[in-house]
């Protein structure tokens, strides 16, 4: 195996670590256009020992490679996998995630589109002059000097898919360039055959508009994929370079945004972007938050709010501490959804990359054996090489080939100015499935931003201790008690976060917990918690109940909006929550769900998941904690609020970034289209080859009408893809021919 020019040094360096001895690293692969591309490297990287998972997006030409740092032979040589890539054909490179766009790519096309049309069109000249009955010495004439125009215009033109069916031959392989390699080259060796022998006919101008359609189509797809990744683009445009970072002399230098560091306190004037995920330590201002939410107006911060990174400050001076790394960031992480939308493996794009890698080898099977049984029927080999090429060339699987990728890259596109994220395309797949909804409650129904209400508490002292527990905790419940005290809190010596029950922190000897009345006692039957809509918090010492609160939370918009539509739509919607039952009955009354289940611990979710997936039902779950982690992986497809905790958006299938719920069921409206445009773009494709393969193997077909209605396959699959967005609805309605029936209605 070759050995890559970057060292084992910088791509450890360029990877991330993702714990347990794994390492993901991001490839950049310029070479890659096709489903038998993506096919041929994710191959040859699983087949390394160390490599545990490879994906390949298309749009973003993207290698992503998790691997182990370990393996039985030793220490992994990341090197290696750069070099696999490369041994397999394709160029590679560190992939940058901000890096400027580049048009070469859509240049180099164009202008191949221009050449190939410019020969096209005088070789067509010229044919008429033979096709009107010029003398044997004109027709030679014009034959040759449409040779000489045909022969630089195939190699400028066709370079990109000589080259493809030269990587993919001299290793051992083909892919869909090779069939359509040799149809131009076989039509172009005919015809200059024919011309030297003083043949009345010559298929020149098939070669090279053969060349023409194609490219027009590959420029279109490509043109429509940057299209697709114009809002990925500008979200990198938008991100900061640099900022302000202040020394702790109270000195200011401008830094590079990779350079900003956990800790750091950054300036960030009105006019300028938030570089980083931080808190604000000093000033006050209002932000826009369009970027990230959709929503135009302004959001007003100060001292200890959390702002995210790509958000605009429209007014005042803040200085904000970083929370995280540039890379790990809410804006890097959009960006990072919106790529990976398209790298899952989903149902049908697996048939569509078997069916596309079944199809060179027949199509080329099927070809010869046109050839031969014309040639043996009719002694007519110049005519049966004319059948095969026009076999190669109207069987080519371009269209097959787009019939998944096309619809996910749009569907990703519409979701994303919906404000939702998709991890990948699988992910769209099972989300069309879906016929219950399970909801959260904390954080999800509702805002997630209760305010206490009332406090049962012997002593003050107890108030700051369990405000001073709770400034370690992100649970909304445990956020809302640390802002509600203006004092110092108390200290703890080590606190820990118990997922489901609470915090608990320890100072001496002492054993303070924050959290449901169970915990706190230990496990002890705890005493009636008071009745009422309020969520309750309990604090204890030594599994001595010292303090109760209780907080009261608001319904997040689009709730009831979300769930009626849901219902009427025909889908069961239940709330899995672990807030007391009296809480999640009344949130269950203000939005109409009949079914509600409260004090749920992870497990007990997990197991409410599987019980009703158990009994036939497709879940999608939307949660938000750490206690809905489990949930979320559990359930057929799930969805999380981007003020998620981070395992809750890891674990979840979908992200959504807009404050209002109903962007859930618009979720799944937009799935259930994208499936739909996916089966009618595998009805279209199959039907096109039942239709024009019989013609091709008939003799009906010259190479030039083949190659017209080749590229007008794959133009057909493309428009039907962009009618995604078109047909969009404002409201819920039943597929056509569809019965009533809660568990089977569908969406339009």
């Amino acid at each position: 195996m070759s050995r890559s020019n970057l060292s084992a040094e910088e791509i450890t360096l360029a990877s991330q670590p993702l714990g347990g001895g794994l390492r993901q690293l991001d490839l950049s692969a310029p070479d890659v256009h096709c489903g038998a591309c993506i096919s041929t490297i994710e191959k040859t990287l699983t087949a390394l020992p160390c490599v545990q998972k490879a994906r390949v997006n298309l749009t973003s030409k993207r290698v992503t490679c998790v691997y182990a740092e370990q393996t039985a032979e030793g220490t992994t040589d990341p090197s290696e996998i750069v070099a696999a890539v490369e041994a397999a054909g394709y160029r590679a490179h560190l992939f940058t995630p901000f890096a400027p766009e580049n048009d070469s790519m859509k240049n180099q096309l164009l202008l191949a589109v221009g050449v190939s049309g410019f020969a096209a069109t005088n070789i067509m000249l010229l044919s008429v002059s033979v096709w009107s009955g010029a003398d044997a010495a004109t027709r030679d004439l014009f034959h040759w000097i449409s040779a000489m125009i045909a022969a630089p215009a195939l190699i400028y033109a066709g370079r990109f898919f000589f080259r493809s069916a030269w990587n993919a031959l001299s290793r051992g392989r083909t892919n869909m360039d090779v069939p359509i390699s040799l149809a131009v080259t076989l039509s172009y060796a005919v015809s200059v055959w024919e011309t030297i022998h003083h043949g009345e006919h010559a298929w020149f101008d098939a070669s090279v508009s053969l060349l023409l359609f194609l490219l027009i189509g590959r420029t279109l797809d490509h043109v429509m994929r940057e299209k697709a990744r114009a809002a990925i683009n500008g979200l990198a445009r938008l991100a900061p370079r640099g900022a302000l970072r202040i020394l702790p002399d109270g000195s200011r230098t401008y830094v590079a945004v990779d350079e900003i560091a956990v800790g750091d306190e950054i300036a960030v004037f009105a006019g300028e972007r938030v570089p980083v995920d931080g808190v604000v330590v000093e000033g006050e201002g209002d932000l826009d938050l369009s970027i990230v939410t959709g929503e135009s107006r302004p959001v007003a911060v100060f001292a200890g709010a959390d702002v995210r990174s790509g958000a605009m400050n429209l007014t005042g001076s803040l200085v904000i501490r970083a929370t995280k790394l540039a890379k790990e960031s809410l804006l890097a992480e959009i960006i990072v959804l919106m790529e990976a939308a398209e790298g899952g493996r989903a149902r049908y794009r697996r048939i569509a990359d078997r069916a596309a890698a079944l199809y060179s080898p027949a199509v080329h099977l099927l070809a010869l054996v046109s050839f031969l049984a014309w040639g043996f029927a009719e002694g007519d080999w110049k005519h049966a090489m004319l059948v095969a090429v026009a076999v190669l060339i109207i069987t080519c699987p371009c269209a097959l080939g787009l019939a998944v990728p096309v619809v996910q890259v749009v569907a990703a596109g519409e979701l994303f100015r919906k404000g939702v994220m998709v991890k990948d395309g699988s992910a769209l797949e099972r989300l069309a499935e879906v016929d219950t909804v399970a909801f959260d409650k904390t954080g999800t129904l509702t805002m997630g931003t209760p305010h206490l209400v009332a406090r049962e508490a012997a002593s003050e002292t107890y108030v700051l201790s369990a405000a001073g527990l709770a400034a370690h905790s992100r649970h909304p419940l445990s956020r809302a008690l640390a802002r509600s005290s203006n004092q110092v809190p108390m200290e703890f010596d080590r606190v820990t976060e118990v997922p489901g029950g609470g915090l608990e922190g320890r100072r001496g000897d002492d054993v303070y917990r924050l959290g449901s009345a169970s915990f706190a006692a230990g496990g002890a039957p705890a005493a009636p918690a008071t009745e009422g809509p309020f969520s309750e918090v309990v604090f204890s010492r030594n599994n001595v109940v010292l303090a109760r609160f209780f907080f009261e939370d608001a319904l997040r918009p689009g709730a009831p909006e979300a769930v009626a539509g849901l219902e009427t739509a025909g889908f069961a919607t239940v709330i899995l929550s672990g807030d007391r039952q009296n809480v999640v009955d009344h949130a269950a009354r203000a939005l109409h769900i009949d079914r509600a289940i409260g004090g749920l611990t992870p497990a007990q979710k997990v197991e409410e998941c599987k019980a009703l997936g158990d009994g036939g039902c497709r879940v999608l779950m939307v949660g938000d904690g750490i206690n809905d982690a489990p949930a979320l992986a559990a359930a057929h497809v799930s969805m999380a609020p981007a003020t998620a905790s981070d395992i809750g958006r890891q674990a979840a299938d979908l992200v959504f970034f807009n404050d209002r719920l109903d962007v859930v069921p618009e979720a799944i409206q937009v799935a259930r289209r994208a499936a739909m445009l996916i089966r009618q773009n595998f009805a279209l494709a199959i039907a096109y080859n039942v239709l024009a393969v019989p013609i091709a193997i008939a003799g009906f077909a010259t190479p030039l009408i083949a190659a017209v209605a080749m590229s007008s396959s794959s133009l057909i699959v493309v428009t039907n893809a962009l009618r995604l967005s078109a047909l969009a609805k404002p409201r819920w309605s039943r597929m056509p021919g569809e019965a009533g029936g809660s568990q089977e209605a569908k969406l339009a």
